[in-house]
């Protein structure tokens, strides 16, 4: 028996919700009104730059309504596309292609802001030094699959899918437990789990090191002080004869700073904007029917 793809099946539920959101109790109403044998051509069309994802969602409302309805791509999710460069066609009865469009769009447009904020940061990163960009755990309820699959086609990379991933301990848990403490329960109970513990300082990070931290998060700091705790980093690890772990830096990681925070030396930058802020990219749906 073939195993189902879990971002497919993601997909597939979340149109699904989009759909009868839309279209309960009576269904479409407008484009019932339409003759049965219209039929259509239309084109997405950017009427921006950016970046393209979501082209699984945007089929998928298609192929629920209208299995008749084809849909062809002429870019892949990660491209960077152009103001008006036509990317996809869609040609079928036109019934379907009209009830669909916005369910489409809402999902085309969405996913392809973050791609396109995503790679905007991944850029400006790299003109620091080579931190990778990750995402967080702050998405749209229900969406989180597909946000994380737009921050992979704007070229960074993903965080935890969900809590049961891995340890992190942050300042809420530390608050109860000591980052020591901490650390040896979580190895002891999760052996084969990677343990992330938040630090804001370095007496912190000094703490997380000891206490065989995989990776910390550098939180809230400046540049300056990230470079502090990198090198602090490297010199324990130089001492006791290992790597030191993973470090990222998260908190003010903006378009403008990026570059500087990728220059301490740092694995990881985190920005939660990239799918809480993303501004939609501008796609639209040009009809011509026959």
């Amino acid at each position: 028996m073939a195993v189902a793809d879990p971002y497919l099946a993601a997909v597939r539920e979340a149109v699904a919700r989009a759909l009868a959101e839309d279209l309960a109790p009576l269904g479409d109403v407008t484009s019932a009104l339409l003759p049965d044998d219209a039929v259509a051509e239309a084109r997405f069309v950017p009427r921006r730059d950016g970046v393209l994802a979501g082209r699984a969602c945007a089929s998928e409302a298609f192929a629920q309504l209208d299995p008749s309805v084809a849909v062809e791509w002429a870019a892949a999710d990660g491209d960077r596309i152009s103001a008006g460069q036509v990317i996809g066609t869609v040609r079928g009865p036109l019934a379907p292609i009209l009830t669909a469009e916005r369910t489409a769009l809402n999902f085309l447009c969405h996913l392809s802001g973050i791609a396109t904020l995503t790679r905007a940061f991944v850029d400006a990163a790299a003109q620091g030094g080579a931190a990778r960009v990750w995402d967080t755990r702050k998405t749209t309820p229900g969406l989180r699959a597909l946000q994380k699959a737009a921050v992979r086609a704007g070229g960074a990379v993903n965080h935890r899918g969900n809590l049961s991933e891995w340890v992190m301990f942050k300042d809420n848990h530390l608050a109860l437990l000591g980052i020591r403490e901490a650390v040896t329960a979580a190895k002891a109970t999760w052996p084969g789990k990677l343990v992330h513990v938040e630090a804001t300082d370095l007496d912190e990070l000094q703490q997380a090191l000891e206490a065989g931290a995989d990776a910390i998060l550098l939180d809230n700091m400046t540049p300056e002080e990230a470079k502090a705790a990198v090198e602090a980093a490297e010199r324990w690890a130089s001492e006791h004869g290992t790597r030191r772990p993973l470090l990222e830096c998260s908190g003010g990681i903006t378009l403008e700073t990026a570059a500087a925070y990728a220059a301490t030396g740092v694995d990881l930058l985190s920005s939660s904007q990239i799918t809480q802020s993303a501004p939609a990219l501008d796609i639209g749906l040009d009809i011509d029917t026959a």
